[in-house]
């Protein structure tokens, strides 16, 4: 019986990836350094202290020459300066209904402080649980924030199904041996194969989830 599902925050209840992008991609360059947008899509989900390192090797250089808390700062705060909030149409009125039906969780590798202050604004009171990057020691890829999400919910795995829209996401998700529902929303559907089931777009994801049991 399904008790829960647990959602990816970026891309898959707020379309805020291209502004994590753009501001990752200017703390790269006050630090002499050049990624692409599809390079930080390709590692949505991980926190900082694991994604970083991947970054910085996209931009050919070595990680440990780099101070991350430096490089985080100029992010966090450019992010702040250009984010502008924004739900995807209807995600809010889909939650309020499946909150009724089930536990409702977010398992997001951004910082619990952003995290926090967007669920608060977008969607106050309707998450029973969240786990953020900072909560976690492996982020995505790694198992751990789902199987942290589960623990915290008190349900079983095959209870619950995860929506995520991000290739580390997914893999974590079935790491954690866990349904997994995979959105496409900035990446090419091939790279969710992994996923238990891809859905082409929002709209077709809501109406999918408001018919599960």
């Amino acid at each position: 019986m399904l008790k829960a599902l647990i959602f990816d925050m970026d891309g898959v209840l707020v379309d805020s990836m291209p502004f994590h992008a753009a501001a990752w991609k200017k703390a790269f360059l006050d630090m002499g350094m050049e990624i692409r947008d599809q390079d930080i899509y390709e590692i949505e989900g991980s926190n900082p202290r694991n994604g970083l390192p991947l970054l910085i090797r996209k931009a050919l250089k070595e990680p440990d020459a780099y101070d991350f808390e430096t490089i985080t700062a100029i992010y966090r705060q450019e992010f702040k300066r250009i984010f502008e909030l924004k739900a995807f149409d209807g995600m809010k009125e889909c939650l309020e209904m499946l909150k009724a039906r089930f536990l409702l969780s977010v398992v997001s590798g951004s910082d619990r402080l952003i995290v926090n202050g967007i669920l608060d604004q977008l969607f106050p009171g309707i998450f029973d649980m969240v786990v953020t990057g900072d909560d976690v020691l492996n982020s995505k890829p790694h198992p751990d924030p789902f199987l942290k999400a589960v623990e915290l919910l008190k349900v079983g795995k095959n209870e619950c199904v995860v929506v995520e829209n991000a290739v580390l996401g997914v893999e974590a998700a079935k790491r954690a041996d866990i349904y997994c529902i995979g959105i496409p929303t900035y990446v090419e559907p091939s790279k969710l194969d992994r996923a238990d089931l891809i859905v082409g777009d929002h709209k077709k994801l809501m109406e999918h989830l408001l018919n599960l049991e």
